[in-house]
């Protein structure tokens, strides 16, 4: 084995040769040799893009990077691939930031259930192809010819181009992107996700629209220890609803919560009976201020 030099460290750098691999040589901020970066695209094209992201790129060959395929670069080192791995990650924070601050008072299963189904690959490659964004994806003459792309080639786009936001413009630009386009389908997903959770929906609907957090107060029990039926009445600031009777205190707090629903109008029951949570834009906010100011004894 060779001694070590110190000396070889006060070697100007011309004399001091490493030779990397490729994989390891100097890169621009894109991620590839910079004598690789060559734009394929025209301008209009580009100002298309830039159109439908909403957003002036500086440079714009992380834009080009980003459109890139696999398929389509001379190299995997010079495709949209690192992009669209540092774009998931950019993705996944904004949307944990964003249910961590609307929601205070949800479980970590519970923001992971929304999580998931936001940053799903669905969600992803269907807002890509709503924002016109997988037009723009340059293929290799394979892929391309197909008449309809895979829904991970579709996800892979979007994913990509939040990376290249983040690396042009910083994580705020990022961030009202990736919330532009989802904040309205996170409130769909919470709403969805909790029909049959009427205390989530009860807490997250008052919280959106500024109210105290539902308290539920046991009332009477009845039965034998084995048996015991409880009844449950659930308290807004100060106004108290009807109380419900449950086989258990969760059943009891679940009704308790759904006749709050209804008496609010933030949820209604169909003709079949099926309970409908109202979206935001439908629910009457000055009523609903009115209904739980108005401190009347148990409904």
């Amino acid at each position: 084995m060779k001694p070590f030099r110190a000396d070889v460290l006060n070697e100007p750098p011309s004399r001091v040769h490493l030779n990397p691999s490729p994989q390891m040589r100097p890169v621009d901020p894109v991620g590839a040799p910079a004598e690789l970066r060559r734009p394929s695209m025209d301008s209009q094209t580009l100002h298309n893009a830039e159109q439908a992201l909403g957003h002036v790129f500086s440079d714009k060959a992380l834009l080009l990077r980003a459109l890139k395929h696999a398929s389509q670069a001379d190299s995997r080192v010079e495709s949209n691939e690192r992009l669209e791995f540092l774009g998931d990650s950019v993705l996944g924070l904004v949307i944990c930031d964003y249910l961590y601050q609307i929601y205070p008072n949800s479980l970590e299963g519970e923001l992971t259930k929304i999580k998931s189904n936001i940053v799903s690959r669905r969600t992803c490659a269907d807002l890509a192809t709503d924002l016109g964004l997988v037009e723009f994806l340059q293929l290799g003459k394979g892929m391309g010819a197909r008449k309809e792309l895979p829904q991970s080639l579709a996800a892979a786009v979007f994913e990509s181009l939040i990376g290249a936001l983040y690396l042009d413009a910083g994580l705020q630009v990022a961030r009202e992107f990736i919330l532009r386009q989802m904040r309205p389908l996170i409130d769909e997903v919470a709403r969805l996700g909790h029909q049959d959770n009427f205390k989530s929906v009860l807490q997250q609907s008052l919280q959106r629209f500024g109210h105290a957090n539902p308290v539920y107060l046991v009332v009477d029990e009845s039965g034998p220890d084995h048996a015991k039926t409880f009844q449950v009445c659930v308290q807004i600031e100060d106004r108290r609803f009807a109380a419900c009777w449950g086989n258990s205190k969760k059943q009891a707090e679940q009704q308790a919560a759904l006749d709050a629903l209804l008496v609010l109008g933030l949820a209604r029951k169909d003709d079949d009976d099926d309970i409908a949570i109202l979206d935001e834009d439908d629910v009457d906010q000055a009523r609903l201020g009115h209904l739980i100011e108005s401190a009347s004894a148990t409904d």
